[in-house]
């Protein structure tokens, strides 16, 4: 049986609010619930029906869409499910919908070596192998980079939508250097993942500067239709925007030949998977070996060098030799021959 997308937002949103024990639901709390829910991932102002929530119980205490939720009244009033540990998020895959998502991902395999689809390939594996592991009840056989505790992911389908669609978000924003959140209007052009985190790159109120705003960093978001979306009239790509830097942060300022002596223990790690697509070999020795790579000097290519500790050394420029030398001295100092 087919679900809408409104459908689905209100049974995620009625079952977070059973999981949470902490607090007793009436029906009235669940109708609040589902219309701020609806408000913010769709735009919809009337709100929800009574009759509408009544109805999505009882679909999802039926077997029709394979929930079988216990829900139950306690009191007379108040809503939850009877097994604590119940989520409709839990449950298994259908006979029906593992054949429908292996058909899918087999259209998918279709376009894998295609140039126009090279991204798609780490898509298409991780649904290839949870629809393994689903349908032979199997544990996975790959087990990807994840956070399951990151902020921000619940925003990702509505900024998309928002940027497919061109439209323009109201956000509250809070960075980790602000003391308070603050309110703007933003004009998303692409998202980025970067080390298991996203971000949403676009401009702001009326400013042409781009920006890069951390999903885990935005409180709040909806849609505006009272503010004109203003689109990517220069053309910028995330292939041209982010050539010359390592993150998501752009600095926009010239690029720089960096120079660094990666030792012999280390070496093999950064030639097999290089730091940058510039990255090259200068010389190989006794003392390690000497790459170079064509990028501009920002947080993410420090973070970068200083993971590998002792590993690398700086050879130029002399301004980042001399940031990471001082950030590593500073971080020796933390580990006082006298602490324990």
């Amino acid at each position: 049986m087919p679900v809408n997308r409104n459908a689905l937002i209100r049974y995620k949103t009625i079952d977070t609010c059973l999981r949470n024990r902490r607090r007793r639901w009436t029906l009235q709390n669940l109708i609040d619930k589902v219309s701020d829910a609806l408000y913010d991932y769709e735009g919809m102002e009337k709100g929800i029906s009574r009759r509408t929530i009544q109805a999505d119980i009882q679909m999802m205490r039926s077997d029709k869409l394979g929930y079988n939720a216990p829900i139950i009244i306690v009191e007379k009033k108040y809503y939850t499910y009877e097994d604590a540990d119940y989520s409709i998020t839990n449950i298994p895959l259908s006979e029906h919908d593992l054949s429908r998502m292996t058909e899918a991902v087999e259209v998918l395999k279709q376009f894998k070596g295609f140039s126009h689809f090279q991204h798609l390939n780490d898509v298409v594996q991780k649904l290839e192998g949870h629809v393994y592991s689903s349908s032979h009840n199997q544990r996975t056989i790959i087990d990807f980079e994840k956070n399951e505790h990151l902020r921000g992911l619940s925003h990702l389908g509505m900024i998309y939508d928002a940027i497919t669609r061109e439209q323009t978000m109201l956000i509250k924003y809070q960075s980790f250097r602000a003391k308070s959140a603050t309110d703007m209007h933003l004009h998303a052009w692409w998202l980025k993942e970067f080390k298991n985190r996203w971000f949403v790159i676009g401009t702001k109120n009326a400013s042409p500067g781009i920006i890069t705003l951390a999903l885990d960093r935005i409180m709040s978001l909806k849609i505006d239709d009272t503010e004109a979306y203003r689109p990517n009239l220069d053309g910028h790509t995330p292939e041209d925007y982010y050539q010359h830097a390592i993150g998501p942060t752009v600095a926009r300022v010239r690029p720089q030949k960096v120079t660094i002596l990666v030792t012999p223990e280390h070496a093999p790690y950064v030639l097999t998977k290089p730091l940058h697509h510039s990255q090259q070999v200068v010389s190989e020795g006794q003392e390690g070996t000497v790459i170079t790579i064509m990028v501009e000097h920002n947080f993410e290519l420090e973070r970068e060098i200083l993971g590998f500790a002792d590993g690398m050394k700086v050879l130029g420029p002399e301004k980042l030799r001399k940031s990471i030398q001082w950030k590593l001295r500073r971080a020796a100092d933390t580990y006082d021959i006298h602490d324990k």
